[in-house]
């Protein structure tokens, strides 16, 4: 008989995780949006998981952005408390402009169960998407402030989201990128950056260890690849929430079916099939065959027909082995 693994506390989970940063090499942080996608993901050998707001919300049937604190929190709760892998939150931009709403929701992360967190820079706000430079950096100073009051090391994450906020400028990304550095950020991210030269020059211009998104329309790389370039996390976001929503029977032309996979960001289907491009993981410590992506008939088989895997066009292979 098999004896349980011993729970780990906040504390151990929390020394994993910024270990997993300091290691020689890029890892997968894969983004469960329930308790049941948390356990896969842990049963197939990740090493640490990461909420998604956009999963979450698609799974309750919200749109992104409409979930409050309260709401966000519960669901970290529940990702944090279903497996023994540490647990980093996604927590959009505080839930609040000033400092103090940043840093507050820090602390209630931290109360949740989670070792980590993001905070981002972006307002929320079409007609100004994105905070002033020195009041963002405020707001990451008060996160970081309330990050080192806790009795282990919560690893903070700061976003520069202008690439995802339609403004694409490279230089003023970068620079927001060191002032989070500066004002004491553990992790750095600009979701959304569109070329391997970005990426490059991000990670060059920091000391920081550097997230990266994979699973966005756009540049698609390997592990090995952006191991290569000095990149040290990689993220799916909710491209893995994405692609199962996707994962729908449909005809040609079916106009509902086609509202149900508008959520999937500007994914357009191909044929009768709804293709997103995601990251596909391959067991670590034991791999195993088919690490593609199902695409579904546009009719469902009938009894005991098989579904066979076919391969996704826009595949980022996992191939490390630990």
């Amino acid at each position: 008989m098999t004896t349980p693994a011993a729970m780990l506390t906040q504390a151990d989970k929390a020394r994993v995780f910024r270990s997993l940063h300091e290691r020689d090499g890029a890892f997968i942080i894969p983004n469960p949006w329930d308790v049941g996608t948390a356990r896969l993901l842990a049963h197939l050998g990740f090493e640490a998981l990461a909420t998604t707001s956009m999963g979450y919300a698609f799974s309750v049937g919200r749109r992104d952005n409409t979930l409050g604190r309260d709401e966000t929190m519960a669901y970290a709760c529940a990702i944090a408390s279903a497996t023994n892998l540490p647990v980093s939150a996604d927590l959009e931009n505080g839930f609040g402009d000033a400092p103090e709403m940043a840093a507050e929701t820090i602390r209630l992360a931290a109360a949740a169960g989670v070792v980590g967190g993001s905070i981002e820079d972006a307002t929320g706000r079409p007609d100004h998407p994105i905070y002033e430079r020195e009041h963002a950096i405020e707001r990451v100073c008060a996160a970081v402030t309330a990050a080192r009051a806790f009795p282990f090391p919560f690893t903070l994450t700061a976003r520069a989201e202008n690439y995802l906020c339609g403004q694409p400028n490279l230089r003023d990304t970068i620079e927001r990128l060191q002032a989070y550095q500066e004002a004491g950020a553990d992790v750095l991210y600009a979701p959304g950056l569109a070329t391997e030269r970005d990426i490059a020059a991000v990670v060059r211009s920091v000391d920081r260890p550097v997230n990266v998104v994979m699973g966005l329309r756009g540049i698609q790389l390997s592990l090995a690849a952006l191991s290569a370039i000095g990149v040290k996390r990689v993220s799916v976001g909710s491209a893995l929430c994405r692609a199962a929503l996707c994962f729908c029977p449909r005809r040609p032309g079916d106009a509902r079916a086609r509202h149900l996979c508008l959520r999937c960001r500007g994914r357009e289907p191909i044929g009768n099939e709804c293709h997103v491009p995601l990251v596909t993981m391959r067991r670590p410590r034991r791999s195993f065959s088919g690490c593609r992506s199902i695409t579904f008939p546009p009719r469902s088989p009938g009894r005991g027909t098989r579904l066979r895997p076919q391969p996704c066009p826009s595949v980022v292979r996992h191939t490390s082995s630990l």
